[in-house]
């Protein structure tokens, strides 16, 4: 791993003792990580079938909503010794976390923090996690980044869109961001003008890595590539992007303009850090906290090959336990192992992650998720679609809960008309359900308005 020796010492002591402040257990969960990777397939499922019997016997004693499911379906948590002892038990739905937020909140938890997001199916979902549930996430992504010899402490540029980061950058985060050398651009505007900083910015910095969303860093490459500005000459090692499927020619793009490799990653902050490609080429399961079903219509496990919905039950959420969560992705397990020699489970396949561009009535080109957060945290909006018909028109497909009022419909035609422009016209359409794509695919924003370049 190239390493500097100010990277050696953020990554060995200010990142950790960072970490240690927050009471997070993030550079022990990680040596473990890096221990466990290594296992065989038997060893690994023998220590995941330990810790995960250790993890249901905890929520059966200390999460009201999974003593009762226990009891109805039952379940033995002591008794488990393979995923398929899982079949008993029903799927774990937004609907069913909205509904028993409560109930699901462990007696026994330590301090948890409020999330939300939209998910890939457009259904808005506010809940809860602690210390451990955080430790463990990144972890899992500090341990990806080290397979393309890129630690904590090596210069980053972010390129994201989430209010959660975005909406952090006190005093004491960007004394932080400072330390370890990373840099947050914000995806939600992308302008010309705001392109042609981002481009000036990553030639400053000269990171290492990149990482975010990878319709943000292929616009980006795109229009570097048009102003004929030279980006493969910065030492670049690799491009990080995740929360949106990756198309091979953003890939392609990226990796060309860059003059890196692209990895892509899989999960989300309710899921959890499912999935990460190592240099092999492969999607490995973050196995030693995250069990990844793959079942059909009614529920059932399918066997590696074939394609399902993606169903994970992620062993770091004792506090507000995820089990057999319906990510709402479709994918495909692989009975084969890697030939990078870690024995971690691989996804062959990951499909149903989409997320599209807006474009201002001024011409200035934002991430989606610019829309997406009027409406996620809505507590009375069950799902959503999005769709941006003309420059001057967008459309906003909403399932509602019966307490939804006209108070509600006239704020989110406002955010709508603050992110877009104060001449758009905002149709909020009341629907029972929102419908598919013709491919049977779920996208909760189309634009129809070319972005250009």
């Amino acid at each position: 791993m190239l390493r500097s020796l100010y990277t050696g010492l953020v990554s060995s002591v200010l990142f950790p003792l960072h970490e240690r402040l927050k009471k997070h257990s993030t550079t022990a969960v990680r040596r473990k990580l890096e221990e466990t990777q290594w296992y065989t397939p038997e060893q690994l499922d023998q220590w995941c079938v330990q810790r995960m019997r250790s993890f249901l016997i905890q929520a059966g004693e200390h999460v009201p909503y999974y003593r009762q499911l226990f009891a109805d379906n039952g379940f033995d948590p002591s008794a488990y010794s393979a995923a398929s002892d899982l079949a008993c038990l029903p799927l774990l739905t937004k609907e069913a976390i909205r509904g028993n937020m409560d109930d699901l909140l462990a007696d026994n938890a330590g301090p948890v923090s409020r999330f939300n997001t939209g998910g890939s199916s457009g259904e808005p979902l506010i809940f809860m996690l602690g210390k451990e549930r955080v430790s463990h996430d990144v972890a899992a992504k500090w341990r990806a980044t080290r397979w393309w010899g890129v630690d904590i402490g090596d210069p980053e540029i972010v390129v994201w869109g989430s209010p959660v980061e975005l909406g952090a950058q006190d005093r004491v985060r960007a004394v932080r961001d400072a330390v370890i050398r990373t840099e947050l651009l914000p995806a939600f505007e992308m302008s010309p003008e705001k392109l042609d900083d981002f481009i000036r910015t990553i030639r400053r910095r000269r990171p290492a890595m990149l990482f975010g969303y990878p319709s943000a860093l292929s616009h980006i490459a795109r229009h570097a590539r048009m102003r004929k500005v030279c980006m493969d000459d910065l030492g670049i090692r690799v491009a990080f992007v995740t929360s949106e499927r990756l198309y091979d020619e953003q890939r392609s793009l990226i990796s060309e303009v860059f003059g890196c490799p692209v990895a892509n990653g899989y999960g989300g902050r309710d899921a959890g850090f499912i999935a990460h490609q190592c240099p092999s080429g492969s999607m490995h399961i973050t196995a030693e906290d995250i069990l990844v079903e793959i079942v059909d219509p009614q529920g059932r496990q399918l066997p590696a090959g074939e394609s399902g919905e993606i169903v994970v039950t992620h062993m770091a959420t004792t506090d507000f336990p995820f089990i057999r969560y319906r990510t709402g992705d479709v994918g495909v397990l692989d009975d084969k192992l890697c030939s990078c020699g870690r024995g971690l489970p691989v996804l062959r396949e990951i499909e149903g992650r989409t997320t599209d561009f807006v474009v201002a009535m001024d011409g200035t080109v934002m991430h989606g998720l610019a829309v997406i957060y009027i409406l996620r945290d809505i507590p009375e909006v069950k799902s959503f679609k999005i769709i941006q018909e003309s420059l001057d028109r967008c459309r906003i497909l909403l399932v509602t809960a019966d307490s939804f009022s006209p108070s509600i419909k006239d704020r989110i035609t406002a955010g709508v008309k603050e992110r877009l422009g104060e001449g758009v016209e905002v149709e909020v359409e009341l629907v029972d359900e929102i419908p598919a794509e013709a491919s049977g695919k779920f996208r909760y924003v189309v634009s129809h308005v070319d972005i250009g370049g």
